[in-house]
């Protein structure tokens, strides 16, 4: 690789890991695997290597991903909070035994289990529970004690200990608990978390510990950062000092002293995730004996005396017995693969997704087949490619009509979904009806899937409109629902009257009009009926509106029958003002503002009001349109994209400067 090719393709690499760092450690929701993530670091990793004057003091190859939030305190691990050096493949793990007996003749390895959950310090002063704080970015971590205090299985009080311990283990949700906690977000018409490690660091990173108790977490805990009343002298010691004292450890370790046992170890553990109720992303090597440690030492971000095996996703074959037809609540008709079920990464999979007909043509998938499936970010399934067509196998020919309502099935210019047109199918109903109360539109607490269904059963709703006709005696009337639970829904669906207007909007479902767009198209306009009345390009004034956004609003406001249901809402007393815009001046006036990191101050949302509030526009994105970046600390890669574009970066300070 040429050094311009390389410098180029390591600032891209910089920027792409930091964005999806910010995903993972503080929004905790990644839009790649881990093992995908690890490819990326590791590529960076070599460039580096192969340029030397090319690593930067701030690389992520040379620092932890995470950051303290502003939501907690913060708290500065005095042992830092390493992480581990990955490795893909078995002669990476010999090279890294290699490495070691370069310095230690005879090294004793401990194997354990690589857990995939959130990383927690925990300490105890005298036997008694006294501070909890996550790993942050392994210097500077969250004060999160009252949650871990919720965690049952941690100790918060130990008889016959030390004058002081400080352990390190990491926060799981056990497999069982996630699929309980997403059958509840579905029921409520929320987006469940996707995977057991997202929804693990969701829950213990919330400000009510109320909601961490409900969402019973786990610990395992694996190390010992400090102590001070007891010698340990080696890595199994401690496992085996911290099980006596009540921890709840690894269920298996064990010690080898030849590499090759090592891998036939980790090869062991890697079979045994399908038999799990945890999930394990890999697993850890690390040298024994702790005065070998000191002499092998550690790098800027690794220690040298461990090793991290990454397991590659899961995958496995099964046949393909059917594909159904599912309708969803813009019309769009999906494929759904139907297979034996087979387990994978621990949970039984028979269903996935098959996207639509352009990609069961490209892999050319038939009824029969024996398919590869894994599990996309260890939770979604996916069908990899065909392993072997069948000899009964037969080719899938996509319906021409609805399979719930009959209607003919189109297929837009442009588009890879078919759909049904009719806006009074009855599959598209429910689904329909399940967006109108979700979270991000009218929010209406406790009317959840499984209520919704009972109510379109027994012929109490048929639209949104009917939602709000219901009594506390029709609610009564349904299975499992009584006086108090049923007023209990009628005071919420009161209460969301008064959404704001851009909830209202999103909540009618308009095709290719999301939240933000939503939020976007009532900041122009006052009123719901100014929204009626708008065209496509009075619509494509808004910025950040496209023309498909615009053609796509103005057919669904210009239809008969959203125009009689919004005449039905609005005499069933639901607001249809917008909210009235608290403009102090227009100093910003045409300027538009990006934010990025932590403020000193204030929060970005309060600084997102300020600029608003004084003119200007907020935007997500950095681009040549954008007028100034308001930066903070651990500005990341929209920092560096402003730079690239000559855009003003300015501080807090800066920015209230300028509003006098």
């Amino acid at each position: 690789m040429l050094y311009i090719e390389a410098s180029a393709r390591a600032q891209e690499l910089r920027q792409l890991i930091e964005y999806h760092n910010d995903r993972y450690y503080n929004q905790d929701s990644p839009e790649i695997s881990d093992f995908e993530y690890d490819r990326l670091l590791r590529e960076l990793e070599n460039i580096e290597d192969e340029f030397p004057e090319l690593r930067t003091s701030d690389s992520p190859t040379v620092k932890v991903g995470g950051k303290s939030s502003a939501k907690f305190s913060e708290v500065v691990h005095k042992v830092p909070m390493e992480s581990l050096h990955d490795s893909f493949s078995h002669d990476e793990l010999r090279d890294f035994d290699r490495k070691v007996r370069e310095v230690v003749e005879t090294p004793i390895y401990i194997v354990e289990p690589k857990f995939d959950g959130l990383s927690v310090s925990c300490e105890y002063q005298n036997g008694v529970f006294v501070r909890g704080s996550t790993r942050g970015d392994g210097t500077v971590g969250e004060d999160v004690t009252e949650n871990l205090m919720t965690i049952k299985s941690l100790p918060k009080r130990i008889e016959n200990a030390p004058d002081f311990l400080e352990v390190r283990g990491e926060v799981y949700m056990s497999f069982d608990t996630f699929e309980r906690l997403c059958d509840e977000q579905i029921d409520n018409g929320e987006k469940p978390f996707k995977n057991p490690r997202n929804a693990a660091a969701g829950s213990l990173r919330q400000k009510d510990s109320k909601i961490t108790q409900k969402r019973s977490l786990d610990i395992f805990v694996f190390n010992i950062q400090q102590i001070e009343g007891a010698e340990i002298e080696s890595h199994k010691q401690s496992l085996d000092y911290l099980k006596k004292l009540g921890f709840p450890t690894a269920p298996f370790y064990n010690t080898f002293d030849d590499i090759e046992c090592v891998i036939k170890e980790i090869e062991r553990i890697g079979n045994l995730r399908g038999e799990l109720d945890y999930g394990i992303d890999g697993a850890v090597v690390k040298v024994d004996d702790f005065e070998q440690r000191k002499l092998i030492g550690s790098t800027a971000k690794f220690p040298k005396w461990a090793e991290a095996y990454k397991y590659p996703p899961e995958e496995k074959p099964t046949q393909l017995l059917d594909i159904e037809i599912n309708v969803g609540r813009t019309g769009a008709v999906t494929p759904v693969g139907i297979f034996a079920p087979v387990l994978l990464a621990g949970t039984t999979v028979s269903r996935a997704t098959l996207h639509n007909e352009d990609f069961i043509r490209e892999k050319d998938i038939r009824i029969g087949d024996t398919v590869i499936i894994r599990k996309a970010g260890e939770i979604i399934p996916e069908v990899v490619s065909v392993q072997f067509h069948g000899e009964d196998s037969e080719d899938f020919s996509f319906p021409d009509v609805c399979p719930s309502c009959g209607s003919t099935l189109v297929k837009e210019d442009g588009e890879a979904a078919h759909r049904c047109t009719n806006t009074d199918c009855p599959a598209q109903l429910m689904r329909h009806l399940i967006h109108f109360v979700s979270r991000d539109a009218m929010d209406i607490d406790g009317m959840g899937s499984a209520v919704l269904k009972q109510l379109v059963e027994a012929e109490l709703v048929s639209s949104p409109a009917d939602i709000y006709r219901l009594t506390a005696s029709d609610i009564s009337s349904l299975e499992r629902k009584g006086e108090k639970s049923a007023q209990n829904l009628i005071d919420a669906i009161e209460s969301s009257k008064d959404r704001e207007l851009h909830r209202l909007v999103f909540a009618l479902g308009i095709r290719h009009i999301g939240a933000k767009a939503a939020k976007l198209m009532c900041s122009k306009f006052t009123d719901i009926d100014a929204v009626i009345g708008a065209s496509a390009e009075d619509f494509m004034t808004i910025d950040g509106f496209g023309e498909i956004m615009a053609r796509s609003a103005e057919m669904y406001f210009s239809l008969d029958s959203t125009r009689a249901l919004i005449d039905e809402l609005r005499t069933l007393g639901l607001s249809m003002k917008g909210e009235e815009k608290n403009i102090v001046s227009e100093i910003f006036a045409g300027k538009t503002f990006v934010l990025t990191g932590t403020l000193p101050t204030y929060t970005r949302s309060e600084a997102s009001k300020i600029i608003e509030d004084n003119g200007g526009k907020v935007s997500s994105s950095v681009s040549k349109k954008t007028d100034y970046l308001l930066a903070g600390e651990d500005a990341g890669s929209k920092l560096t994209k402003a730079q690239s574009l000559g855009v003003t970066v300015i501080s807090e300070q800066e920015l209230l400067s300028m509003l006098k």
